[in-house]
């Protein structure tokens, strides 16, 4: 395996430490965003790093991942609602105007576009991530994708950080120009299993969001044998990175 680095810095914008680690020595930048509660370190853990050592280590790819800080806030039980939206903004600044930057001069490029990608949560902010910046990121891979959180507001009102940290909330209201117009020239993967834990009509209804926008994307169902879990996103990851790249 290439080189890994660590990294960690104190975020401005969530106001705590922040770990970031990248594998790899050379290529186009990944950036995969860990599941519900998952670190920098999760997709090593549960072996992705290495079904994408390829890649890797043939220098196609530089991959990235950080601490899920929205996450974890979200599924711990200890904050509100209103909090936990709030989190989940400011993780969206912390992407976008500090991890991008921090991606940028790693690969020594200042305007180099990254893939994003992620798993259940990960899915959810590897989409919210491209739609709302499309200009700084070129695809993204969502797979086994959560990305209704609207039952986690538990009967509170939809507030304004929450509703710009959802796909599903701000897109149908976008409004024409710039972004939008970046947008539809970048790529969304949505794919799921149909076995244990899956929900296959949350990809079906983001499709309908980015379709009806006119943004483009593509719904990949992988049948029942393919489960909410690790396997099956070892399987998908390097197929949709092949396809991409």
């Amino acid at each position: 395996m290439s080189s890994r680095v660590v990294t960690e810095w104190h975020s401005r914008h969530l106001e705590q430490t922040v770990r970031i680690v990248r594998w790899g020595h050379f290529g186009q930048p990944v950036l995969v965003f860990p599941t519900a509660g998952g670190d920098a370190e999760e997709i090593e853990r549960f072996r992705l790093v290495e079904t994408l050592a390829p890649f890797i280590d043939g220098g196609r790819i530089k991959l990235y991942s950080c601490d899920n800080v929205a996450g974890k806030t979200w599924f711990s039980g200890n904050s509100s609602p209103t909090r936990c939206s709030r989190v989940q903004n400011l993780f969206d600044a912390f992407v976008s105007d500090e991890l991008l930057g921090a991606i940028r001069d790693d690969c020594e490029s200042p305007d180099i576009k990254p893939i994003v990608g992620g798993a259940s949560i990960g899915a959810f902010n590897a989409l919210a991530t491209l739609c709302r910046h499309p200009e700084d990121f070129q695809s993204a891979i969502c797979m086994s994708g959560t990305y209704d959180l609207e039952k986690h507001l538990r009967g509170e009102e939809v507030n304004l950080d929450f509703f710009y940290s959802s796909p599903l909330h701000f897109l149908p209201q976008a409004e024409e120009g710039r972004s939008l117009a970046a947008l539809r020239e970048a790529f969304v993967i949505l794919a799921h299993g149909e076995g244990r834990w899956e929900e296959p009509e949350q990809s079906f209804r983001v499709a309908h969001v980015l379709g009806s926008r006119s943004i483009p994307n593509r719904v990949d169902g992988w049948g029942p044998e393919w489960h909410h879990d690790w396997p099956t996103w070892r399987e998908m990851l390097p197929k949709y990175l092949e396809e991409l790249l």
